[in-house]
């Protein structure tokens, strides 16, 4: 009975020889030989009792070993090579029996590269009458000899007359090894455009079965265009006057075919590029059904492929307001205002003022004009579902009336003091614009020092000066009436004024002070020339001059100088020119 011993190529191995025996034996011989491709049998190894070696000159003298032991011998081979797949025998002499043999099946094994798959760059038509090459798929370096499976979509593809045919090319390189070669070929369908097609090698390896996948490729499939789609690429949503608008046609064929455009009433080729239609600005003119055909002339029965599409523009043509332009009104009149425009789609109004919304839809009441009415009033109109359309109109109105006083007071009172100056105003409007007249009683300095003018507004200021009562009417009037302002001005004489009053008691206590404080110097100064002539420190003339070296005097010397005693009242009631004032006058200046 053979055994098998099996081993990766380039790895080393064992092979037994077992044998027992009953009693000792006296002389015993164990040789190893193996079968050459001839058939052929040659000895690699030699052993008895006595010794123990490897034959020289054979293809194994330096890579086996043999090992004894109590069961019997090992080979062990180094290095296994391809070669090596052979049968080896194990030949034990001196046994009780006589001579014993033993066999093993030596198998090597190399596990191939990982498969490469490669599909057909060029396509492949499905118009094709028989099966064409797809795809191709090799592996390298196997042993023994790999398989290839092939797949689509991880389903097994197996040979098909008409359908399905599978080329095999085995190759035997000079190492040994094996390469596989699989070439398939397949009758595509339009379905087979999505598909993956991969293959598999399966190999042996010692007690087993490994596999090894290829990564899926698709195939590039030819075939007619069965169909067309047409649709709008931009704008997204609706599309309005002077938008750019982008429409696209593709077909399902491969590759795809040309595509040309043109309106489904005219047979006009548009211009267009890859299957893109561009209208720049368009306008209503443009709303139309386009139609895009495929030019694919291997199409089936060479049918017409075409799709529509519906392209609608959307407009707003510009407002229209009534009345126009302007409208004049009388105070208290009633006026209705339209504001409308021509569009493809619902339209909404809105009514401004200065900026400020007024009112809402085509039509603006006004009721009992007053000035405050007039004014321009403005209209947008917009499209609610598509915000670039919008549209804008004005009326201007204009209210006719009398004018009107700014201030709701038409008589006023004022008082100020001789000499001020006053500023008084009057505003009015009207339409149409009155005119303003200042009519002035009472004083002859007055002007005008501010005038503006509006359209219907006029404001006047005059500056006057106040010398006595005044009475200043401001007249305002236009075609429609007269309105009138009255300023009556009471004047305050200077002198009754409290401040007047208070400014006379301050003045005359101020005097009185000077004049306490005047006499009271000229006390002190009297005073002081007086204390100075008795010290002989002032000469009082020639006369009066004395000798400083005479050493006594007699009496006829001595000058006695009597002075009449001035009392406090001669000198403080002495009058101007020197004589002395009656008793009544001096006490009228005491009482000041």
């Amino acid at each position: 009975m053979e055994d098998t011993v099996e081993v990766y190529m380039d790895e080393s191995v064992e092979i037994p020889c077992l044998y027992t025996f009953t009693k000792t034996p006296e002389m015993v011989m164990v040789q190893w030989f193996v079968r050459e491709r001839e058939g052929n049998r040659v000895r690699i190894s030699y052993s008895d009792l006595t010794m123990q070696k490897v034959d020289e000159d054979t293809s194994y003298s330096d890579r086996i070993s043999v090992q004894s032991n109590s069961d019997g011998e090992t080979l062990t081979i180094q290095d296994v090579k391809l070669s090596d797949e052979r049968e080896f025998f194990c030949q034990v002499s001196g046994l009780a029996a006589g001579n014993g043999e033993g066999r093993t099946l030596l198998k090597v094994f190399h596990p191939p590269e990982p498969p490469v798959i490669e599909g057909v760059l060029s396509g492949v038509s499905v118009s094709s009458d028989s099966p064409a090459k797809i795809a191709s798929c090799e592996t390298r370096d196997g042993f023994p000899k790999p398989n290839i499976t092939w797949y689509r979509d991880h389903i097994p593809i197996h040979p098909a007359n008409g359908l399905v045919n599978v080329v095999t090319l085995v190759t035997r390189e000079s190492s040994g090894l094996y390469t596989v070669q699989s070439d398939l070929h397949y009758k595509v369908t339009k379905e087979d455009k999505d598909s993956h097609f991969s293959c598999e090698v399966s190999y042996f390896v010692p007690a087993a079965v490994r596999t090894s996948e290829s990564k899926g490729i698709n195939i590039t499939v030819h075939y007619p265009t069965s169909s067309v789609e047409i649709w709008k690429e931009s704008p997204e949503g609706l599309v309005k006057e002077g938008d750019t608008v982008e429409i696209r046609c593709q077909g399902d064929g491969n590759p795809p075919a040309p595509i040309i455009f043109n309106r489904e009433q005219s047979d006009v080729e548009l211009d267009s590029y890859h299957g893109l239609l561009v209208l720049k600005e368009v306008s209503r003119a443009d709303s139309d059904v386009y139609e895009c055909h495929s030019l694919d002339l291997d199409a089936v029965n060479h049918d017409e492929v075409v799709d529509t599409l519906q392209l609608t523009v959307h407009y707003l043509d510009p407002a229209v307001v009534m009345p126009k332009d302007s409208e004049v009104m009388l105070k208290g009149e009633s006026l209705t205002a339209t504001c409308n425009a021509l569009s493809s789609l619902e339209t909404a109004t809105v009514w401004f003022k200065d900026g400020i919304e007024v009112g809402r839809g085509h039509i603006m009441q006004l009721q009992d004009a007053t000035f405050d009415t007039a004014g321009q009033y403005d209209c947008a109109v917009t499209v609610p579902s598509l915000p670039g359309l919008q549209t804008s109109g004005s009326v201007h109105i204009i209210v006719q009336g009398a004018p009107q006083m700014k201030d709701a007071e038409r008589e006023i009172e004022q008082t100020e003091k001789v000499g001020g100056w006053l500023n008084l105003s009057c505003e009015v409007r009207g339409y149409p614009r009155p005119a303003i007249t200042w009519s002035i009683t009472g004083s002859q300095s007055w002007r005008e020092v501010v005038k503006r003018e509006t359209e219907e507004q006029v404001h006047s200021v005059v500056m006057l000066k106040v010398t006595t009562d005044i009475v200043a009417v401001c007249n305002s009037t236009n075609d429609f009436g007269i309105e009138t302002k009255i300023y009556n001005i009471r004047s305050i004489p200077f002198s009754q004024t409290p401040t007047a009053r208070k400014t006379s008691v301050d003045n005359s206590g101020v005097i009185i002070v000077v004049i306490i404080v005047s006499i009271l110097l000229l006390a002190i100064l009297g005073s002081v020339f007086y204390f100075l002539y008795k010290k002989g420190k002032l000469p009082c003339g020639r006369s009066g001059k004395q000798e400083i070296t005479k050493e006594k005097t007699s009496k006829d010397d001595i000058v006695v100088e009597m002075k009449a005693k001035k009392t406090e009242e001669s000198v403080l009631l002495k009058g101007v020119n020197g004589e002395k004032k009656p008793l009544n006058d001096q006490n009228n200046i005491l009482s000041s």
